[in-house]
């Protein structure tokens, strides 16, 4: 059944490769007992040299990282015992906004806040206009007065979910080991390439696209893991048969918390990047090189499409959303 719907659902990925909207494709199904397909198509690279892809290759999976490695990490700390996720972020990081004490919004944040993007920071910043230097960096989105707004997604949330892990483990991100088959940057393996960017000078392989992330050191929060697609299927499968997180943690990741969120995913919603056919207990998010990831806990169900949808650039319309529905619609309709 996993090589059926594979098949049907990367039909529509294949035509978005082979008319050039999209250098290259990987969609990978797996359900709870094992059975998996993959599929890929097209490049890793056009630039600066043409290079084919394989199923070995690592994507940029950006804010696949929210998910993959900041949630799981910062609920299984809290099933330690070590943070409570409605107590203030400021239990781990008691420097954030250290001048202001008494009336500065973002002590007032929870870890559950910033897991659910429930809080009043930006969407994103361009943090790197500030500098590159990863220690001066931290120090600036801790100390910053964030301007306040309506609750929105949010890098900002888990940047600072990043550096409360660093905090609290006692070691860089880029030290955490986040399982098989994936990693932070640079990858141990062959990299799909991404944008063509003007700031740093070259196209982006091997090193992580966000700008931001980069600036921190290359791996933060929000965005820095790479994974192959194997290695992201044996993460949701792990989360299907319960053998990558407790009953406790993984009913985080399904329960609402807020607009569709749950604790780091999204809630499948009408009109949702998934696709409308999965069922209510399927949870998904996307990441802005062109990557998803969607479990549907009903079927016992996930699948991955991993594209390089920014390689050679981000300023050009692909029909991401699009593809990312019908695949969703192709995998649920061949898998039922």
């Amino acid at each position: 059944m996993t090589d059926a719907a594979a098949d049907a659902a990367f039909a529509a990925a294949g035509r978005a490769v082979a008319s050039g909207r999209i250098a290259g494709a990987a969609l990978g199904i797996v359900d709870r007992g094992g059975r998996r397909a993959v599929r890929f198509a097209g490049m890793a690279a056009v630039l600066p040299a043409p290079e084919p892809l394989t199923p070995d290759h690592w994507f940029d999976l950006a804010s696949l990282t929210k998910v993959i490695a900041t949630t799981p990490t910062i609920l299984r700390l809290a099933e330690e015992g070590r943070i409570g996720l409605d107590r203030p972020i400021t239990d781990a990081i008691p420097d954030l906004r250290q001048y202001d004490v008494a009336g500065a919004a973002e002590r007032r944040l929870t870890f559950r806040d910033c897991l659910a993007h429930r809080t009043h920071l930006p969407a994103v910043e361009p943090i790197y206009t500030y500098g590159t230097d990863p220690r001066q960096l931290r120090a600036f989105v801790l100390q910053r007065e964030w301007r306040r707004g309506p609750p929105v997604y949010s890098d900002i949330n888990f940047i600072l979910l990043g550096i409360a892990i660093e905090r609290l483990t006692g070691r860089s991100l880029a030290e955490q080991a986040p399982g098989p088959g994936l990693a932070f940057g640079p990858p141990p393996g062959p990299a799909v390439a991404t944008e063509a960017c003007s700031w740093r000078g070259r196209v982006m392989k091997g090193e992580v696209h966000d700008e931001n992330a980069w600036a921190l050191g290359g791996a933060a929060g929000h965005a820095g893991l790479f994974g192959t697609v194997d290695g992201v299927l044996d993460h949701a499968r792990a989360l299907l048969d319960g053998g990558g997180a407790s009953d406790a943690i993984v009913s985080a990741m399904r329960e609402h918390v807020h607009a569709n969120r749950t604790c780091g995913w999204e809630k499948r919603y009408p009109g949702w990047h998934g696709g409308d056919a999965c069922s209510g207990e399927t949870i998904g998010h996307t990441g802005f090189t062109g990557t998803g990831l969607w479990i549907d806990f009903d079927r016992g169900l996930a699948w991955t499409l991993l594209t390089n949808r920014v390689h050679p650039s981000r300023h050009v319309e692909t029909g991401i959303d699009r593809l990312r529905r019908e695949t969703g619609e192709a995998v649920i309709g061949a898998w039922s």
